[in-house]
């Protein structure tokens, strides 16, 4: 969904450049692979900067930042991937309108609220939008006979006036922003699984999960009843 050129940020504010391409959704593997080739190592250089994006979604890359976070591109792009092609036109046609775009949080949640928004493929001007709704969505009943007498253009032009929305990507939106809600608040609830970003040769943190199951697993061994006799006949 999206490709970014990461560079080391230390080695890029020193004047050289030191990068590679990396396609989103990664793994943890391959970004501490990328890390290491680049030289972030945590220690002496511990940020990057993405000098580029490329994305089949038109638009998207013109919404994100060289300092945005890995670990946040790779989640928005694991939710563009589990997607299907109709919520990805939409997504598409919503930044091209202009919603949502200043930050992968708000693309995010646009991701997670696509629901608030109407898409209207093909709508591509006022007459064509007035045919749409009073023949497509069936907005107004109309006898047939009268039908081929309707201003379709005036009755696209009254409804732009009083609806939030504009032509974007090949159709109209309709937006239903003032809709959405607040889904993701940031970093900590992307999931585990979408979290990549690890400094080369850093242990792997186990899970809070697991951290919990493993402490209750030897907290329960610690008291086992053979334990516990062994303790009484010692004494």
């Amino acid at each position: 969904m999206i490709e970014a050129y990461v560079t080391n940020f230390g080695k890029y504010d020193e004047g050289k450049m030191y990068g590679e391409y990396i396609t989103f959704p990664a793994t943890k593997e391959k970004v501490k692979g990328l890390l290491t080739r680049i030289g972030v190592d945590g220690a002496k250089y511990k940020d990057t900067y993405i000098t580029e994006y490329k994305s089949d979604i038109e638009g998207l890359s013109d919404c994100l930042s060289g300092h945005a976070n890995i670990d946040e591109i790779n989640y928005l792009s694991s939710l563009l991937a589990e997607a299907d092609e109709a919520e990805r036109a939409k997504f598409e046609a919503v930044i091209n309108y202009g919603d949502c775009t200043a930050s992968p949080k708000d693309l995010i949640n646009l991701v997670k609220n696509l629901d608030c928004y109407d898409y209207f493929p093909g709508v591509e001007n006022l007459n064509g939008l007035g045919r749409h709704l009073i023949l497509e969505m069936g907005l107004e009943e109309i006898p047939e006979r009268l039908k081929p007498y309707i201003n379709y253009h005036a009755y696209g032009c009254d409804f732009v006036k009083s609806a939030r929305g504009g032509f974007a990507n090949g159709g109209y939106v309709l937006s239903g922003y003032e809709n959405m809600k607040e889904q993701y608040r940031g970093l900590r609830d992307i999931p585990g699984e979408c979290k990549v970003f690890a400094y080369p040769g850093q242990p792997e943190k186990m899970p809070i999960k697991k951290q919990l199951e493993a402490f209750s697993r030897l907290a329960a061994e610690s008291f086992m009843p053979e334990r516990a006799e062994f303790v009484r006949e010692a004494r």
